[in-house]
């Protein structure tokens, strides 16, 4: 099969990099990719929101299947458009999609199918809004609609960080993203992600990993798009798992097939591992960033299979297979981060990096500038290494982070610090089987 695979972010490099490797690949296009996905096939300059320009880049150069691993292109209707001419695409459709492109959309559904979350009140009124905030109480989270770009969330833990955000969003601060708003209950507990792959009817669990969204050493400072993960994630139990996929994924599949828009893809719940047992904070309609990266290389079994028979409404009949060993990701970001970053700063010490067993750098937000790596965006590298338990993969990524000569740039130094502090203090966490 000829392969298209649409992104250009450290999830993609982490996609093409397994895509790439399967016996059904013989050729592999990623657009418009980075320096990382040019290493496992050919990136090709195309504007991804142009859809035609896209279905007549699959037909010149035979594209057999799409795989789409951004959320605005799903969000945007890419993989109806490619259906409709003919081509198999990998991802929700337009209406599926919703999802993750609207949170009233996915409160609503959890409402409706008795999907546990927390309560939620919807408003397009800022005085409305903070009306309510001030009878219901703090700590409060309060979440812009559309997409934001990891940036459309706020806990806030006083009135006044609840009002600013309010009218921050509602104002016009993100955009068309924020012109409605969901304010919903603060949940206490452990955050988990879970993900499953569906093909509208039946899902498969598709492994676990926990993130780290604050930019900084102990959880503090504003939220991003993730600074780290690491993947399994021992909290999630497999009779949690179970529980997710009976409780949350399931109702969700059904709900939408109800609602005649069958979900296809994969779902990545994020959740709260609450005393009542866990709950969903949002969906995703797609793979996490940096969670991919910590997924895919404990993935033994072959992806493409996998991605296709969710296609065809099969995944009934596969399987999914794990490794043992653990994988924890790094993520190196440009000073500012997640603020105003500067562009074009020189990374050397990729490759030395590598050298070191069982470690892989992928590449998120950077450019080549001649025989230079240069930094191209806010999260730039996710350096990524497997081990025997989640301290030995720590240990492995951090001792490859310190090989990358990159002045400009920054890093958490506690990533996985949960799952370490569980492995001292003797609990069990072993692989759970994703």
């Amino acid at each position: 099969m000829n392969i298209l695979l649409i992104g250009s972010g450290g999830r993609e490099h982490a996609l093409a990099r397994s895509l790439s490797a399967s016996p059904l690949c013989d050729k592999l296009l990623v657009a418009p990719g980075n320096p990382g996905t040019a290493q496992h096939g050919t990136n090709v300059v195309l504007d991804v929101t142009d859809h035609r320009a896209v279905i007549d880049l699959c037909r010149v150069m035979q594209v057999d299947f799409v795989v789409v691993g951004p959320e605005a292109p799903l969000v945007a209707g890419l993989v109806d458009d490619l259906s409709a001419a003919g081509i198999k695409a990998f991802g929700p459709s337009k209406a599926a999609a919703q999802l993750e492109g609207s949170k009233a959309f996915t409160k609503d559904l959890c409402a409706e199918f008795n999907i546990p979350t927390a309560a939620y009140r919807r408003f397009t009124d800022a005085e409305a809004a903070k009306t309510y905030v001030r009878n219901y109480g703090v700590p409060i989270v309060v979440k812009a609609d559309g997409l934001a770009a990891g940036k459309g969330v706020v806990v806030a833990a006083s009135f006044e960080e609840a009002e600013e955000a309010i009218d921050m969003m509602i104002g016009g601060g993100l955009g068309a993203a924020g012109a409605e708003v969901v304010i919903e209950a603060f949940l206490e507990g452990e955050e988990a992600s879970f993900f499953a792959l569906c093909d509208g009817t039946h899902a498969i669990p598709f492994g676990t990993a926990q993130d780290h969204k604050r930019v900084f050493d102990g959880d503090k400072g504003p939220n991003t798009g993730g600074m780290g993960a690491y993947s399994p994630a021992a909290v999630m139990t497999p009779e949690l798992q179970a529980r997710a996929m009976r409780e949350i994924i399931e109702p969700t599949l059904a709900g939408m097939k109800a609602r005649g828009m069958p979900y296809t893809g994969i779902l990545y719940a994020g959740l709260m591992l609450t005393k009542d047992g866990p709950q969903l904070i949002e969906y995703n309609a797609r793979l996490g960033d940096p969670e991919t990266q910590v997924l895919l290389p404990r993935l033994t079994s072959d992806l493409a299979t996998a991605l296709l028979a969710a296609c065809d409404g099969v995944l009934n009949s596969i399987s999914l297979q794990w490794s043992e060993q653990a994988a924890l990701t790094v993520v190196m970001a440009a000073q500012g981060y997640p603020g105003a970053i500067e562009k074009g700063s020189e990374i050397s010490g990729i490759a030395r990096a590598e050298e070191l067993d069982d470690v892989i750098v992928f590449h998120a937000g950077t450019k080549r500038d001649g025989d230079r790596i240069v930094a191209n965006g806010g999260r730039v590298l996710n350096v990524t290494a497997l081990g025997r338990t989640i301290s030995d993969a720590q240990r492995k990524a951090y001792e490859a982070v310190a090989r990358i000569e990159w002045p400009q740039g920054f890093c958490r130094k506690d990533i996985g610090w949960r799952a370490v502090e569980r492995e001292r203090r003797g609990v069990a966490s072993d692989s759970i089987g994703g």
